[in-house]
């Protein structure tokens, strides 16, 4: 069995074991979507900048396991909680301790950028957040903010509000650093079309208004 997939079972278990995870079936399905989706997106920034492909693939599919052990209190801190839960687990596996520490810095600072533990800000780490950037901001990514604010259920003022704030998140998100320019600019093509959903729905939304809207 690969490293990869040793960390693919590890996963599973550990969303398996998640007792909100139990109660919520459909959020562990998302969730584990999102890695994988992750993964696929680490795996080709790795390969095109010539960095650790199997170790970037690995933290990509970890990046977010300390989600099984936060509070509503403290999910800023999932990065770090991630980390502290998966170096036993990669300790065992055939990876060295370099490579471990530099997958673990990668997966604490991918959520606010901070560690609880010395390490290296290199491209590397910096594209597991990239990696889960490309998930974000691609075509799925429109669909879970639309299913998070109900967007049906607003009002068109509303409505309005969210669309015009999205398109500003959108903006800052672009002038962003990245990791690689690999990682740049695949975020980037999937925030110019997220732009220009948002942009055209906006129109429509306004449209529906009235015949003078």
């Amino acid at each position: 069995m690969t490293n990869i997939e040793k960390t693919e079972l590890f996963l599973k278990e550990q969303l398996d074991g998640c007792e909100f995870y139990q109660w919520h079936p459909d959020k562990k399905a998302r969730e584990l979507e999102h890695a994988y989706r992750t993964a696929h997106a680490a795996g080709e920034i790795a390969s095109r900048e010539g960095l650790d492909q199997e170790g970037l693939i690995i933290g990509a599919l970890l990046h977010d396991v300390g989600y099984c052990r936060c509070t509503p209190h403290n999910l800023e801190e999932h990065g770090r909680i991630s980390a502290r839960i998966v170096r036993p687990f990669l300790e065992r596996l055939d990876l060295g301790a370099e490579r471990v520490r530099e997958i673990c810095y990668g997966i604490a600072i991918h959520e606010d950028g901070k560690a609880d533990f010395p390490g290296e800000d290199t491209p590397f780490a910096r594209s597991i957040r990239d990696a889960e950037d490309v998930d974000r901001y691609g075509a799925y990514g429109i669909y879970d903010t639309m299913s998070r604010i109900d967007f049906l259920r607003l009002d068109s003022g509303t409505r309005k509000e969210c669309i015009v704030d999205r398109l500003g998140f959108i903006q800052r998100a672009l002038e962003k650093k990245r990791g690689t320019e690999t990682g740049r600019r695949m975020i980037t093509e999937c925030l110019l079309f997220q732009q220009q959903y948002y942009v055209r729905l906006l129109k429509q939304t306004m449209c529906g208004e009235g015949i003078g809207s």
